[in-house]
């Protein structure tokens, strides 16, 4: 395989046109046409991580963090990110990074966590907006069904646990070929009348292209007429964040010590104990002070999440309990849910698991 068609695999799972505005995803470094010999997943991507590659004969390295954030000017190897992208050019080592497109998706980082903690009727917490789209076409009656199953074969009509979804109208449309014209039906010059079908099908953004091709693939029409609307309506299966519900309630110092046991955590930070059972438990990996007043909304009984700021726990306002974990400690788990999805589609090289520790904090 070519490292193409490994970056189409991730991006099937976890498309990077959702990925925030301020990330920087995809291939950061390497050519796409290269084939495989092996592919080293990570959490980060560091100099001991190439080192690793190289050790391992994997010419990709798969992370979940980005080397590169914001732009680089010069590469001299004055700091760790230089240093890093030298060694892995030198080396012939591509480098891809899915951050917040694994964020928000719905079996992605947030899953995992939930999974580990052992939640149950998990939701997403903050429902990502403006990735939902419609599409409104016009079929002649004969021809509406193959239409509609191209377009749900591209991945349209899915909400929910439903699929093949859609909604018809029969109506009557009409059009006049010009000279130029070459219609399927009627004649250039003549105004005609068809039986048609309003074809209404929703769809997620990323799949627009291919959607669009298979429905000028299937449509009879030389001109095929066809409307494209952005909904607001939320998206229940993408975005940041999720909340569930514990099998069992439970006291919360019980709880904040299953936390610390089960991420590994040098120590939990957290807002005052309010003396209440916890059972519905809301997460969000990495830094998310950003969400505390969705989980609050939620009626979250705590939050986990990392990266919180003093103040931030003044946020808590005794309505909930706010735990930082740690940055690395919630999302650990994201390099082994990469690999058990790519170890399912790919037998033709080597994926192996990073054994370097990446995390930049220790407790005393």
């Amino acid at each position: 395989m070519i490292i193409k068609e490994v970056i189409d695999l991730i991006e099937d799972f976890a498309p990077t046109k959702y990925a925030e505005d301020f990330d920087n995803v995809g291939l950061l470094v390497g050519d796409s046409s290269t084939e495989v010999s092996g592919a080293l997943i990570t959490l980060d991507t560091l100099e001991a991580t190439i080192d690793e590659a190289i050790a391992k004969n994997c010419n990709l390295v798969i992370s979940f963090h980005p080397i590169i954030f914001s732009g680089l000017k010069k590469l001299t190897g004055k700091d760790y990110v230089q240093r890093t992208i030298l060694k892995a050019i030198k080396n012939n080592i591509a480098i891809y990074a899915i951050h917040t497109a694994l964020d928000n998706q719905y079996k992605g980082v947030n899953d995992i966590i939930c999974e580990k903690i052992g939640l149950k009727n998990r939701q997403i917490l903050i429902p990502r907006k403006n990735s939902i789209k419609k599409l409104t076409t016009f079929v002649p009656c004969q021809d509406s069904e193959t239409v509609r199953d191209a377009l749900f074969a591209a991945g349209a009509g899915s909400i929910g646990n439903y699929d093949n979804c859609s909604f018809n109208v029969i109506g009557k449309g009409s059009f006049k070929g010009n000279e130029d014209s070459n219609p399927v039906i009627g004649k250039k010059g003549e105004v005609h009348y068809e039986e048609e079908s309003q074809i209404g099908i929703t769809y997620p953004a990323h799949l627009e292209s291919k959607i669009l091709k298979n429905l000028f693939k299937a449509h009879p029409y030389e001109e095929v007429a066809y409307e494209i609307h952005s909904l607001e309506n939320n998206n229940q299966h993408l975005g940041m964040g999720m909340i569930g519900e514990l099998e069992t309630e439970t006291d919360e110092k019980t709880f904040l010590n299953q936390l610390k046991e089960t991420f590994k955590t040098g120590c939990v930070r957290h807002s005052k104990l309010l003396n209440k059972p916890i059972k519905k438990v809301a997460v969000l990996g990495g830094s998310g002070a950003f969400a505390i007043n969705n989980a609050k909304a939620a009626g979250a009984n705590i939050y986990i999440t990392a990266d919180l700021k003093y103040h931030d726990f003044y946020k808590a306002e005794e309505k909930l309990v706010l735990a930082d974990i740690g940055h690395y400690e919630s999302e650990q788990f994201t390099k082994n849910l990469l690999y058990s999805f790519l170890s399912k589609k790919i037998s033709s090289f080597a994926l192996i698991l990073a054994d370097t520790n990446t995390n930049p904090i220790h407790y005393l």
